[in-house]
């Protein structure tokens, strides 16, 4: 049983099928097929019912699946470790940052990051806070940008704590207030966020404590093109202010939302609770530190 075996079982179930586990590993499909092949002969049971081009886990799988992902994780931390001794010479940070605002908070850091530590290797994924908190879990990241969590499997430090701004048409009946509450947005159309968004979540949840369910008139992960929607008169979108400032355009006006204070956008960057953090991780926590939102977005 090698590594390589358990990395392309893994990448299998991950990615649904031996092709395209072979374009993650950069192998082809029959050498992903060979590895499997391999692993289930060194282990004496199939791990994986073959139906056609579908595929499910034996009994014996879902054992092996979970061994191997933890294995894997492990090798991971090691090699992170051993890293460590060059004193970021070289290594690798795996970090997830939100979809959401990423250009308006993040571009000047990973710019700073990569000037002071240019031999570190970076991965890089963009999304929703569940899909992020899920690729920590399953060892994909080693940290992530995400919405406060509240799952102890995740160690956290803080980053952000916005509130929430409103961008309506400029033709909307309420466009003239300073300020708008919540409930008097329940008969506007709302612009959405992808489903992986756990910022739906929170917004549904306090129109619903307001006595309304809010009407979908639209879904994206793009803020620049839900500000461009709301200026087509697609409905209103909800955004953290320090996302919100810098996309006001013609036919957009920006108000100060009154909401529950549940409803807002606080950031943490999130590992996994007891996880190995490299020094590369480690580094970039301290940069967090270093430039604070108020001082990251000059």
């Amino acid at each position: 049983m090698e590594f390589k075996q358990l990395r392309s079982f893994v990448e299998v179930i991950h990615r649904g099928g031996f092709t395209q586990a072979g374009k993650t590993l950069h192998i082809s499909q029959s050498a992903v097929s060979k590895q499997v092949a391999q692993l289930e002969q060194s282990l004496g049971t199939p791990l994986l019912d073959r139906l056609g081009s579908q595929i499910r886990l034996t009994a014996a799988g879902q054992v092996v699946l979970q061994r191997a992902e933890a294995m894997l994780r492990q090798q991971a931390e090691l090699l992170s470790e051993l890293d460590d001794l060059n004193q970021l010479t070289r290594g690798e940070l795996r970090m997830g940052l939100p979809q959401l605002g990423g250009d308006t908070l993040f571009a000047g850091l990973f710019a700073e990051y990569r000037r002071r530590y240019p031999n570190v290797t970076i991965q890089l994924l963009e999304g929703g806070s569940r899909n992020i908190e899920q690729a920590i879990l399953s060892g994909e990241l080693e940290v992530g940008g995400s919405l406060m969590p509240s799952d102890p499997a995740f160690a956290w430090q803080a980053f952000c704590d916005e509130p929430l701004d409103a961008l309506l048409p400029m033709d909307h009946p309420l466009a003239d207030n300073a300020q708008i509450r919540l409930e008097e947005l329940a008969d506007t159309p709302f612009l959405m966020y992808q489903r992986s968004f756990v910022l739906n979540d929170r917004l549904l949840q306090a129109c619903q404590q307001l006595g309304f369910t809010p009407k979908e008139s639209g879904r994206s992960g793009q803020a620049d093109f839900l500000a461009a929607l709301v200026a087509a008169g697609q409905g209103v979108v909800l955004l953290p202010s320090v996302v919100a400032r810098g996309l006001v355009r013609p036919g957009v006006v920006r108000l100060t939302l009154k909401a529950p204070e549940y409803l807002r956008w606080d950031i943490a960057f999130i590992w996994r609770e007891g996880a190995y953090l490299s020094k590369a991780a480690q580094a970039w926590l301290a940069l967090l530190r270093e430039f604070p939102v108020n001082r990251a977005v000059q």
